[in-house]
């Protein structure tokens, strides 16, 4: 699995010409998800985000995570997160993991963020034409990726 997370003042996603998520200061999440992905991979990286201490504390230092803080959580799957780009122009997404697999594990993370997280939670919609909107803050913009864990 691949995040990635930013660190936002406000986010929101749009489907249909309708607001479906919107949050104030917290994360936006980025999921790409592929074949060999599962829920150990799940569970790593909801903790791993949640516990991320990339907001400030008092003195201006990231020291702070969207746990302490009680921050806002955006999640919008993102099967491009998976792309192949090595040979010509157009990137492949044949790594991305169709939707037997991808979307258990989407729903499973999200309920795995909601679960340890002291904000509130919003989604997009998997597989929907999405317009996300987002004042990243900072900016700060971190990768990370369930493959990578050492």
């Amino acid at each position: 699995m691949r995040i990635v997370l930013q660190r936002v003042s406000h986010a929101s996603v749009t489907i249909d010409g309708r607001v479906k998520s919107q949050i104030g200061p917290g994360l936006l999440l980025l999921v790409g998800i592929e074949e060999p992905d599962n829920e150990e991979d799940v569970q790593w990286l909801a903790k791993k985000v949640i516990q991320m201490r990339i907001f400030n504390d008092k003195d201006g230092v990231m020291n702070i995570s969207a746990l302490d803080m009680h921050a806002d959580v955006l999640i919008i799957s993102q099967f491009t997160l998976m792309a192949s780009y090595k040979k010509g122009n157009r990137p492949s997404y044949i790594r991305a993991a169709g939707h037997e697999t991808a979307v258990p594990l989407y729903e499973s993370f999200c309920r795995e963020v909601r679960r340890l997280c002291t904000g509130r939670v919003g989604t997009g919609e998997f597989g929907a034409d999405m317009k996300v909107e987002l004042l990243n803050d900072g900016p700060v913009t971190i990768c990370l990726d369930s493959k990578n864990k050492e």
